[in-house]
C-alpha cells in the first residue's frame, strides 16, 4: 500500500517546485503557508526564473539550479512544471525519491515515457498526479454534470473547436515551436481538450486520423534565440503576420485537426488554430436525446445551452441555459481546485477527478494524430495501456 506522507498532520505539505516559467501560477497557488501547503524549494536553471520565485514565493524558500537538491528531506511533494520533454526524466527521479509527484500536462511526449512514469509510480508505491486542470474548469464541470444527469441522453459525438488567439505569442516564440520538445501542438496544447473529450464521452480514443500544417507562422522570417521582453502584446502583434521574434526553429503545425473513434463507440473531433482573433474553446456534445454547447469558457457571461425538447429550425437560445460561474484565480478557479485536490491526494491518496491513465490516453491520441497528420492522414490505431496499470491507478493509489 502507498504510504501517507509522514510528519505533517495538521501542518503544511512541503512542496518543491521544478520549473518556474509559464505555469508557475500553479506553484504560486500552492504556496499557502499555514493553510495546508507551502513551497519550500524552487529549482530552475534560469537565474531570472529563480529571481522571480524569490519575489513571488518569498526569500524563505531555498533556490537551486540542481534538481537533485530539490529532493531533500524537507520536501514532501514535487510539482514538475518544466518543458514537456523533461517531464519523464524528472518525474521518475522524483517518484524514485519517494516524493508525491505532480506532473504538468502533458504527462510526457512519448508513449514509452508515459508508461515509464506510471510503472515507476506503481512499483515504488508513490503517488502520481497529472495537472489536467481543465477537469476543474467550471464550464467543463457544468457540461459533465448535465451529461451525467441525462440532459441529452447517451453521448454519441463530441466536437471541439479551439480558437488559440494568443498562439503566436505563447507557442511560437520559445521551446513550444520546436517539435523535439513537444512532439507537436496537437499533443502539447491539445492534450487538455482531448482529455476533456474523453471525460465527457466516458471513454478513450482507439482510432485517430489527423490533418493540418504550418500554414502561417512558417512565413515569418523575424527569429531570435531569446524570448523578447515584449513577446506578448495583443495590440502590436496583430495581424498574425506582424509577429516578430519567433523561435529560430518553428516546425510545429499552427492549424491542425483530428478525428477520433472512442472505445465505447462515440465519435469525436478536435480542431485547433493558432492565429484566430479570439481565444476560447467551443464544445458541442450530441446525445441520443439532445445536444449541449458552451458559449464562452472563462469570461463573464459564459453559458452552456441545451437543446432537448424536440425538433425545430434554427434556435439560438435552446431549451435550457446554464450560467458558468467562475471562481477566483487561474482558469476560472480551476487552478485552486487542482491544487486542493493534489494536496489532499498527496496526504491520503484516494480517487481524484484527474487520472494518470487518462493523461496517458490523451497523450496517446495526440501523438498518433500527429503521426497521422505528418504521414498522409492515414488512420492509426491507438494502443491501450497495459491492464495492470489501468487497474492499479483505477484503484486510487491508496
Amino acid at each position: 500500500m502507498t504510504q501517507d506522507v509522514e510528519g505533517f498532520e495538521g501542518a503544511d505539505l512541503r512542496i518543491g517546485v521544478a520549473g518556474f516559467g509559464l505555469r508557475r501560477s500553479v506553484a504560486v497557488e500552492a504556496h499557502r503557508p499555514g493553510r495546508g501547503s507551502r513551497v519550500v524549494a524552487v529549482c530552475d536553471t534560469s537565474p531570472a526564473a529563480l529571481e522571480a520565485a524569490r519575489r513571488e514565493i518569498g526569500p524563505e524558500a531555498r533556490m537551486t539550479g540542481e534538481f537533485a537538491e530539490l529532493l531533500g528531506p524537507d520536501v514532501d511533494a514535487v510539482l514538475i512544471l518544466t518543458p514537456d520533454h523533461t517531464h519523464a526524466g524528472l518525474a521518475v527521479r522524483s517518484l524514485a525519491a519517494g516524493k508525491a509527484t505532480f506532473v504538468e500536462k502533458p504527462l510526457a511526449t512519448t508513449l514509452a515515457d508515459c508508461e515509464l512514469i506510471l510503472r515507476t509510480a506503481q512499483e515504488r508505491r508513490v503517488r502520481l498526479y497529472v495537472g489536467h486542470n481543465m477537469r476543474h474548469m467550471p464550464v467543463v464541470r457544468v457540461m459533465r454534470r448535465l451529461i451525467t444527469e441525462g440532459a441529452i441522453g447517451e453521448v454519441k459525438a463530441v466536437w471541439c473547436r479551439h480558437f488559440v488567439g494568443d498562439g503566436g505569442d505563447y507557442y511560437f516564440k520559445d521551446w513550444h515551436a520546436d517539435r523535439r520538445n513537444t512532439g507537436g501542438l496537437l499533443l502539447q496544447k491539445g492534450a487538455h481538450d482531448i482529455d476533456v473529450i474523453h471525460w465527457l464521452a466516458g471513454s478513450r480514443t482507439t482510432r485517430v486520423t489527423g490533418m493540418g500544417g504550418l500554414t502561417l507562422y512558417g512565413g515569418i522570417a523575424d527569429r531570435t534565440p531569446e524570448l523578447p521582453e515584449d513577446w506578448y502584446d495583443p495590440a502590436r502583434n496583430w495581424p498574425p503576420l506582424a509577429q516578430k521574434g519567433l523561435n529560430p526553429v518553428v516546425d510545429v503545425e499552427d492549424l491542425s485537426m483530428m478525428h477520433m473513434r472512442l472505445e465505447n463507440g462515440v465519435y469525436a473531433s478536435y480542431q485547433q488554430c493558432h492565429y484566430t482573433p479570439d481565444y476560447w474553446r467551443n464544445y458541442t456534445v450530441i446525445g441520443a436525446e439532445g445536444r449541449l454547447e458552451n458559449f464562452g469558457d472563462l469570461g463573464a457571461g459564459s453559458v452552456v445551452r441545451v437543446w432537448n425538447a424536440g425538433r425545430r429550425a434554427y434556435d439560438p437560445e435552446g431549451d435550457l441555459t446554464v450560467p458558468v460561474v467562475t471562481g477566483e484565480g487561474g482558469h476560472g478557479g480551476a487552478d485552486q481546485e487542482l491544487v486542493d485536490e493534489f494536496v489532499r491526494f498527496a496526504r491520503t491518496g484516494g480517487r481524484t477527478d484527474t487520472s494518470p491513465v487518462a493523461a496517458r490516453d490523451s497523450v496517446a491520441a495526440g501523438l498518433l494524430a500527429t503521426e497521422s497528420l505528418r504521414n498522409g492522414s492515414v488512420p492509426l490505431d491507438v494502443p491501450p495501456l497495459p491492464a495492470e496499470l489501468v487497474e492499479y491507478f483505477g484503484n486510487g493509489q491508496s
